[in-house]
């Protein structure tokens, strides 16, 4: 089921979510709409605050033909490149505005997974891009608070003048 995203300046999305006791079936509901909102979007992530669900749950899914969706609960970066990769970054949170941040070029997240086993996977290019965004989102955070006040300001104006 496509769910509907919260619209910026809701206050859930600057609430860090509640970690994830067990993966339950309920999890793995939240999770398949999750996947059924991003591919809706098309976009190559989702977390579970973004449609007003305060677990800390998300998808990711970067790959070519799609399908290949990354399922995470209580996601954690274990580590982290020193290069960085620039990808321009939006948020269906506050849609029409995008921002080029960079983030590092690869990052090891450890995660409970669809199983509830934990995992620790290794995320390269745009899926850690994704994987990064997305533990944002369950921190609290937007992509544009990775911006200057200048630049985040004006960013947050023309999504104002546009809704």
């Amino acid at each position: 089921m496509i769910r509907r995203c919260l619209p910026w300046p809701d206050a859930r999305l600057r609430t860090p979510a509640a970690p994830v006791e067990a993966v339950t079936d309920e999890v793995r509901a939240i999770w398949t709409d999750m996947i059924d909102t991003m591919e809706a979007m098309p976009g190559v992530g989702l977390a579970s605050p973004q449609i007003g669900v305060m677990l800390r749950l998300a998808v990711v899914d970067a790959s070519e033909g799609r399908g290949q969706a990354v399922r995470m609960a209580n996601p954690e970066v274990l580590h982290a490149s020193v290069q960085l990769r620039p990808h321009e970054e939006a948020s269906p949170n506050l849609p029409g505005v995008s921002a080029l941040i960079e983030r590092p070029r690869a990052v090891t997240v450890r995660f409970l997974n669809d199983q509830g086993m934990v995992e620790e996977r290794d995320f390269v290019g745009l899926w850690a891009t994704s994987a990064q965004h997305q533990i944002d989102h369950l921190n609290g955070r937007m992509y544009f608070d990775r911006l200057g006040k200048v630049k985040r300001d004006m960013l947050l104006r023309k999504a104002r003048k546009m809704g």
